[in-house]
């Protein structure tokens, strides 16, 4: 039964705590307009209930709350926050907004509200609805930044979905918002989603970092008291009154993420914490006394000089700046020391809307790299004409970059995104000067445009009138503006020649006296195998298909050598992606007696039965299991979630699956024979291979077996970890 009245007042309590967080920066009338939006809301809302059974109103309210207390944001965003699912769920129309808040609110909330419909094949709703959701980033950064809270509370009440739905959302929220977090500053939040996607795809992992982080909390504790005490005293020595000083452990997907790109445990890895030390100064003294501290710092503890980082003379492109140094402590562990300002520290945690907050005063920073790396995203929106998925592709590989900062040959600094070519710069000064360059001239040294740069490089781009892009171009450069100028310009010039190849096969036809009809034009493109009737025009134009090939017999049905159009390539590929669209999702069982549907193992992840895994529709192998930790999971749930099957396994056991297994340890005469007994005799498990290199003593093997589950598996490592000499024993990716 449901009790109306203590629903009624946990909604007043909500609300209440919103206008408490809000009430610092509200102005005259805002009390008033955030009163209407949230009874617009609540009535919209009235009969509808969020999957975990509690009344849909909290949603928007909790979307509203993330929005003040941790992002930043005002009262326009509020009103956003609270009508974001207005227009979608109910007969409220974007007019209907605008009349009664405002344009800035109806704009905001007509970038939330998801396209529906079909869409061209090769693409997809979810890539579609990202698209039109960032293509509103260049008017109104709110759009994206509401987005990212009504996001986050999605991920924080995953719990009470379905594990398909848990996987689908988890996998796009990685995808691209917590990417997007990253870039526009919102470090906490983008941490958050991260450790979320970790919770309900590799829950298992999750558990164990986190059971970690806390079993060391106590001593982690003392040991950051310690570190800190004289530092704080030798502050207060010099006179600085208003500082604070603090120690955070990482969050749990990136010390996961430094275990295995280090390969080791969560025992070794040194850095397990950061120390912050924040002041609050005026902005004209923010530089020299960052590095004064600095120096405080470095006279106590022995500094690493390797990891030495000034994002304060040249801050990150997301407005990001400190100083970071890593230095020795004490006991003999490294630890990584930030020191920062209250502005930086603000503009760390809040991002964008913090640096709102401090572009409008008189003094401080004015155009900073966000502002610019904002500009560069509407450049590439403006040119983009791929399809979707093409497109958050291309805008991915800008979100999480570090950066490379190069100069022009009259010294001008020009900053890229880190692995960027010569080519790449080129593109950056101007497309034409892209279009026509031949190669470079880095400090004062002749390169290919495949140079990739580096930190300090002085850079001159040579150029001819003759030269234009090619295909390979695409191999090397990195930047979104380049590789778009490129494919637009290939484009177009395919269209060019496609349109060459056209009057060439129409006036073949016009020879052998065949009206060249759209019918009779596709059924040359499906007999001569093209993916479109344009690749078929292209391939006639650069020769890959003779004209003389052209014969009457393709279209008269009573020739002998005659093809009826079933049998044509290319015929019946729109069955099959309707076969595709139309696919059943409910629960594929895998194993047993499931042979009528067509399923296969992905090659990429090897799943045994005991993973957790999912089903992916292809269009020409049936369905590929794959596990949900899978490297290609993410992309595929984000950009294809309606092929998404849910799959488990079956209790069989008779069937044997490939694992793959890595051993470290120390060499010894007789180890690859205990290790082989253990695997045949002991488990009677079957080896498919098995390489072992020694070095120095040390030796690194790998293995494929096969095993019959997860459960079989586990035995077997924990087996081997007994063998004298491994030290470790860890499954891989094949």
């Amino acid at each position: 039964m449901i009790d109306h009245e203590a629903e009624r007042k946990e909604i007043l309590r909500h609300y209440r705590k919103l206008l408490r967080h809000a009430k610092p920066f509200l102005k005259d009338n805002d009390a008033k307009i955030i009163k209407k939006a949230f009874n617009t809301s609540l009535e919209a809302h009235k009969d509808m209930r969020r999957k975990s059974g509690e009344p849909y109103i909290l949603h928007p309210l909790a979307v509203a709350q993330i929005a003040v207390e941790e992002i930043g944001l005002g009262t326009t965003s509020i009103v956003a926050a609270l009508l974001h699912d207005v227009v979608e769920d109910t007969d409220l129309e974007i007019a209907d907004i605008e009349r009664d808040f405002g344009p800035s609110v109806a704009r905001i909330i007509e970038g939330l509200t998801k396209i529906s419909g079909v869409f061209e094949y090769g693409t997809s709703q979810q890539a579609e609805n990202f698209r039109k959701m960032l293509l509103t980033l260049s008017d109104d950064v709110r759009v994206i930044l509401i987005k990212l809270a009504d996001r986050l509370h999605n991920m924080r009440t995953l719990g009470s979905m379905a594990r398909d739905k848990q996987l689908k959302i988890a996998s796009e929220t990685m995808y691209l918002y917590a990417p997007l977090a990253h870039r526009l500053g919102l470090y906490a939040i983008k941490s958050e989603l991260e450790d979320l996607h970790l919770k309900y795809t590799d829950t298992e992992t999750y558990k164990f970092i986190s059971n970690k982080i806390r079993q060391t909390k106590a001593a982690r504790n003392k040991f950051i008291s310690d570190f800190i005490g004289p530092i704080e005293e030798e502050l207060r020595r010099q006179g600085f009154t208003d500082f604070e000083v603090k120690g955070r452990p990482k969050s749990i997907y990136s010390i996961l993420k430094k275990m295995k790109k280090q390969n080791v445990t969560f025992e070794e890895i040194y850095d397990l914490f950061a120390i912050r030390i924040i002041l609050n100064v005026p902005y004209e003294q923010e530089k020299p006394v960052c590095w004064r501290v600095y120096s405080i710092v470095t006279d106590f503890y022995q500094p690493n000089p390797d990891r030495l980082r000034d994002w304060i003379s040249t801050p990150k492109a997301n407005g990001y700046e400190a100083l970071h140094t890593t230095v020795m402590s004490k006991t003999g562990q490294w630890v990584e020391v930030q020191i920062r300002t209250k502005r930086m520290d603000d503009i760390a945690e809040r991002g964008y809307a913090a640096h709102w907050k401090y572009k409008t005063g008189s003094t401080g920073p004015t155009e900073s790299g966000l502002d610019n790396w904002i500009n560069k995203v509407r450049d590439m929106l403006d040119v983009n004409n791929t399809n979707a998925i093409e497109f958050l592709d291309e805008f991915r590989t800008n979100l999480f970059v570090e950066e490379v900062f190069v100069f022009t040959p009259k010294g001008e600094l020009i900053i890229l995104p880190d692995r960027a070519t010569a080519l790449d710069l080129a593109f950056e000064i101007h497309t034409q000067i892209g279009y026509q360059s031949l190669g470079a001239k880095v400090n004062q040294k002749l390169v290919p445009l495949s140079y990739r740069l580096h930190n300090g490089d002085q850079v001159e781009i040579l150029t001819s009138q003759k030269q234009k892009p090619t295909g390979e171009w695409l191999k090397f450069v990195t930047t979104s503006k380049a590789r778009s100028k490129i494919k637009e310009f290939l484009r177009e010039e395919r269209k060019g020649k496609a349109e060459e190849g056209r009057q060439q096969v129409v006036d073949r036809l016009q020879l052998l006296s065949i009206e060249p009809s759209a019918a009779n034009l596709n059924r040359l493109a499906a007999y001569f195998n093209a993916s479109s009737l344009q690749d078929f025009f292209y391939r006639v134009a650069v020769n890959l298909i003779d004209l003389k090939e052209i014969k009457e017999y393709i279209f008269n049905p009573q020739s002998e050598k005659y093809r009826p159009a079933s049998l044509l390539v290319g015929s019946n590929f729109d069955k099959e992606v309707e076969k595709i669209r139309g696919v059943n999702s409910q629960l594929l069982v895998i194993g047993g007696g499931t042979d009528k549907i067509d399923y296969e193992l992905a090659n990429c992840c090897n799943p045994i039965p005991g993973d957790d895994v999912f089903g992916f529709q292809t269009v020409d192998h049936g369905i590929t299991i794959h596990r949900t930790t899978c490297p290609k999971a993410v992309e595929l749930m984000s950009n294809y979630g309606h092929r998404i099957v849910k799959a488990k396994w079956t209790g069989q056991q008779e069937l044997s699956f490939l694992a793959g297994i890595t051993l470290k340890g120390t060499d010894r005469v007789g180890l690859v024979n205990d290790v082989t007994k253990i695997i045949s005799n002991s488990l009677k498990v079957n080896m498919r291979s098995i390489t072992i290199d020694s070095h120095d003593g040390v030796f690194e093997g790998r293995l494929m077996v096969f095993v019959n589950d997860t459960a079989q598996l586990e035995k077997l490592i924990q087996k081997l970890l007994k063998v004298n000499g491994v030290l470790s024993v860890d499954r891989f990716d094949s």
